[in-house]
């Protein structure tokens, strides 16, 4: 693999920016290459012109000095000499500019240029670099002070489950590791830069680990509280009722273990922000060395080594701050969190990207070949049986088609995630971080493909067993074994789903059913993306969603083993249809509502009234099809539902274009879009609003009462779903494009995790 395609495979996908626009240099350098291309043919040509004169001249009449003075070798062979300007106007780094001593020869303002634009992406590269490690240094800080209240409160701890004199002992002990925890995790200037640096940094540390070992562990813990966060629904409901909090700190174990594993958490982020900085300061370099060893081979000069040893006393160049860090992240883990274990400690901080398994790919190729082989079977048995024309086709569209549709909305939602999972990482979306996976643990889109391959083979295997359209004649009933095939398929779904046993992508399973589990109980948990992103596809799946309220009516009070349901006509199924219809649409009214309450930003209570008057123009287009499907007159309820079905269109298209996908805006760079793009072809935005605004107006076939004459009511209503579901999978690449821009403008690629610590020490009273 070239250079250049590695080093943009490795870039942090939010600091696209702030990187050495290496392509950009490469494409001057052959703008310099094709200058001295030209120069050396105009010289070969003159050189040609002259070549017959040179037979007039002979050595009696020619005369060489050999002894006229030279200058010195490396006066000539400079190149470039590289200035520094100190800080100016609350610059946090100075900048650093290259003078080209040759710009007067032929070709010379090309090579101008070139140094002028590297001079401008080292310097962007180096402020970034030295802006980010002073925040890391900050954060530092913080966690060597909750460290330090850490081990304080195991003190605590083991002083109240241990003897006197095992307290004494473990005090004097853990005493000594605050000392140490504080060496490891405080922050330091670069060595390497200046010396006095140095023995100040190292003068810093011994007096701050002298002020550390001369306090209690009690004295620590009196200015410390444990941060309480309303993330669940008992806090929510405490805070909503004002209940005062137990403010003193609890020295129990299970509370000890708990800050344990918060505090493993945001070590375990802070290391992995230690490593992508060292990443970036490392591909940077590589790319300027290779930028520069290019130069000199095009110009045949030798300009590469003064700019790199210019590079190598910058701040980026001869800072390791980063590295330290590093070392003293990984001995304090080690030490507090992995009992001294090196191995365990590192693997648990160094975490493994999710490699590729060629099982998966086998097992996704022959999931999809019998699912095929499957499609082509029925199609031939529905042929050879001239099923289509059979009376008991009606029966089995009405009962058992519905049943069947749910696994078919399931495959068809799960294939379009597939598909946003291929194209967020051709085009490099990072959306494990911005769905907050745990590295290594976030499914590809081979293994999204081999699930909806799997049950789609299921599916599609139950369907072929219970295509039977005739009904016994002796007990007027079907085969009860058959009958029972699509609740045992479902059955067979919800026992892997919470299947507490690690197979089939468990870590992934359970991130699903907490999502799940938060739009339940929206709004009593903090609203999360992963919660609302969740909540946006399940109003898509309201067809789904009434397929499992048809399981239960036709399982339980139904007759199924004659293939005829009283469903609609129980009261009690019409109240639970309007239910079931707006459960993910009052979820993410209520998500709104928690998100208003927490950021007082209005947009929250926008979008929170576009999801009520879709719930609003829902329950109207219900109670006019129950009132269609009556035979009752229902022109008033027509004339309602069209109006309030227009406002609701209008409203979540607008929110989709403007707001979700960041579009229509008439001042930006791209035409109507905004001013970042990832897609090279602007028309396929254009094209995928026009098609937004078709797919939004699916629910006229159920004002307009549209019928086709070939195709069963269920037939159509599925089709209908799935057009939604197909929607629904199309805003979900453009969401997340414009939520991975929004992070990319704030070079936002660290999860921020909370700390569980909170010190209360006012300034007067630390000093």
């Amino acid at each position: 693999m070239k250079f250049g395609k590695e080093f943009e495979s490795q870039m942090v996908p939010e600091w696209q920016e702030v990187y050495i626009n290496y392509n950009y240099l490469k494409s001057l350098l052959k703008d310099v290459q094709v200058c001295k291309l030209r120069k050396k043919q105009t010289d070969k040509q003159r050189s040609l012109k002259r070549r017959s004169t040179m037979y007039r001249a002979f050595s009696g009449l020619t005369h060489r000095n050999n002894n006229s003075p030279r200058c010195s070798t490396d006066i000539e062979n400079q190149v470039i000499v590289v200035n520094y300007s100190p800080k100016q106007n609350g610059s946090p780094e100075g900048t650093y500019e290259t003078m080209f001593l040759r710009s007067t020869e032929e070709g010379g303002e090309k090579e101008l240029l070139f140094f002028s634009k590297l001079d401008d992406e080292f310097n962007k590269v180096n402020r970034f670099y030295m802006t980010k490690v002073e925040e890391v240094k900050k954060e530092a800080t913080f966690l060597n002070k909750q460290m330090e209240a850490l081990i304080a409160f195991r003190i605590k701890v083991n002083n109240n489950h241990g003897s006197e004199i095992e307290s004494s002992a473990e005090t004097n002990n853990l005493a000594s590791h605050i000392t140490a925890s504080a060496a490891a995790v405080s922050a330091s200037s670069p060595i390497g830069v200046r010396s006095s640096e140095d023995c100040k940094d190292l003068n810093e540390e011994k007096r701050m680990e002298t002020k550390i070992t001369a306090q209690t562990p009690l004295e620590i813990l009196n200015h410390v509280k444990i941060n309480t966060t309303s993330e669940t629904p008992r806090s929510t409901i405490k805070s909503l009722l004002k209940v005062d909090r137990d403010k003193e700190l609890n020295f129990r174990k299970h509370n000890l273990k708990s800050i344990e594993e918060q505090l493993k958490r945001v070590f375990i982020e802070f290391y992995q922000k230690l490593r992508l900085l060292k990443s970036y300061s490392f591909l940077n370099l590589t790319a300027m060395s290779k930028i520069l060893k290019k130069y000199d081979k095009v110009t045949s000069r030798a300009a590469s080594k003064a700019y790199l040893n210019m590079v190598d006393s910058s701040y980026i160049g001869n800072s390791d701050v980063v590295i330290r860090l590093g070392e003293r992240v990984e001995a304090t883990f080690i030490k507090h969190f992995s009992n001294s274990n090196r191995s365990n400690g590192m693997n648990i901080l160094r975490l493994k990207a999710k490699r590729e398994r060629h099982r998966t790919t086998f097992s996704l190729g022959w999931f999809t070949g019998c699912a095929i082989a499957l499609i082509v079977a029925l199609i031939v048995i529905i042929h050879a049986r001239n099923i289509m024309r059979k009376e008991g086709l009606a029966q089995y569209m009405a009962n058992m088609f519905p049943l069947y549709s749910l696994f078919g909305f399931i495959v068809l939602h799960m294939v379009m995630y597939a598909a946003n999972l291929y194209f967020w990482r051709r085009y490099r979306v990072n959306y494990p971080f911005i769905f907050g996976y745990k590295q290594g643990t976030e499914l590809g889109y081979r293994e999204v493909f081999l699930l909806s391959a799997g049950l789609a083979t299921l599916a599609l295997a139950s369907v072929v067993a219970n295509l039977d359209m005739e009904m016994d004649d002796k007990t007027k009933a079907y085969s009860a074994l058959t009958e029972l095939l699509p609740l045992g398929l479902l059955t067979f779904l919800l026992l892997i789903a919470f299947c507490p046993f690690n197979i089939i992508y468990r870590s992934s399973r359970y991130f699903l059913l907490c999502c799940l589990f938060h739009c339940i109980c929206a709004p009593l948990y903090k609203v999360t993306l992963p919660d609302f992103f969740l909540a946006d596809q399940l109003t898509s799946q309201i067809q789904a969603l009434r397929s499992i309220q048809f399981y239960i009516c036709y399982y339980v009070w139904g007759d199924f083993k004659q293939r005829r349901n009283m469903c609609n006509r129980s009261d009690v199924y019409s109240i639970f249809t309007f239910i079931v219809a707006t459960i993910p649409y009052w979820s993410r009214l209520f998500q709104c509502l928690r998100r208003f309450c927490e950021d007082r930003d209005s947009m929250h209570a926008y979008n929170g009234l576009k999801y009520f008057s879709t719930v609003a123009a829902l329950l109207v287009r219900i109670a006019y099809s129950q009132r269609v499907g009556l035979g009752k007159s229902g022109q008033m309820w027509w004339m309602v539902a069209l109006i309030t079905s227009v406002i609701a269109t209008i409203f979540n298209t607008f929110w989709d274009l403007v707001v979700d996908w960041g579009l229509l805006r008439r001042h930006s760079k791209n035409c109507w879009l905004r001013d970042k793009l990832i897609l090279p072809h602007k028309s396929v935005y254009f094209a995928v609003m026009v098609l937004n605004i078709l797919l939004r107006l699916a629910w006229l076939q159920t004002v307009l009462n549209f019928q086709v004459s070939f195709l069963h009511r269920e037939t159509l209503i599925a089709i209908v779903a799935s057009l939604e579901i197909i929607r629904r999978g199309i805003w979900n690449f453009f969401r997340l494009e414009n939520e991975h821009l929004n992070n990319v403008g704030k070079y936002r690629a660290f999860n921020s995790v909370p700390l569980p610590f909170n010190y209360i020490e006012n300034e007067s009273r630390a000093k």
